[in-house]
């Protein structure tokens, strides 16, 4: 009994692996881009100004927004090269995708309410993202614009020192 027990075990075949069904790799594959699009955020404002994250003034204290769908910005800087010329060298305010003049301001922080729920509004944080070149002068004007628009929780935008 003993050898045609032995005679079986050395007779198995090898199995081969079937091919593997990709079927299913469509799915897969607009699964994962339908995460991408979900997930991803666009950039909504174009810079019309000169301002890269080394163009912030830099802080020793710098504390994280907690929400930024309740932040509204406010850029301030100098043109881009392509608009230097219809619009000069000097800081100019952009809100939005477009340059705007102080007396806009006002306006801006009222339709930026106007998109927000109104239990949202107390929370809304106004952010300056203002180039370190820039004279506090125009921060000012901007400052009391805002004042007179109720919009008092104010934020700048910053780099950390790294103490160098």
């Amino acid at each position: 009994m003993e050898e045609s027990s032995m005679a079986v075990m050395g007779k198995k075949k090898k199995k081969t692996l079937g091919a593997i069904s990709t079927a299913s790799l469509p799915d897969i594959v607009f699964m994962i881009l339908f995460f991408f699009m979900v997930s991803t955020t666009m950039r909504e404002v174009e810079l019309l100004i000169e301002l890269k994250g080394s163009d912030l003034p830099t802080a020793t204290e710098i504390k994280k927004l907690e929400k930024k769908s309740l932040v509204s910005y406010i850029y301030v800087g100098k043109p881009l090269q392509q608009y230097q010329k219809t619009y000069g060298t000097e800081p100019k305010i952009q809100l939005n995708s477009s340059f705007a003049e102080l007396s806009d301001i006002y306006e801006y922080i009222l339709a930026e309410r106007a998109e927000r729920d109104e239990a949202e509004v107390p929370f809304m944080t106004t952010s300056l993202k203002v180039h370190r070149d820039t004279k506090m002068g125009i921060i000012t004007d901007i400052k009391q614009e805002l004042r007179k628009a109720s919009a008092l929780k104010i934020n700048y935008s910053a780099r950390q020192d790294m103490g160098y």
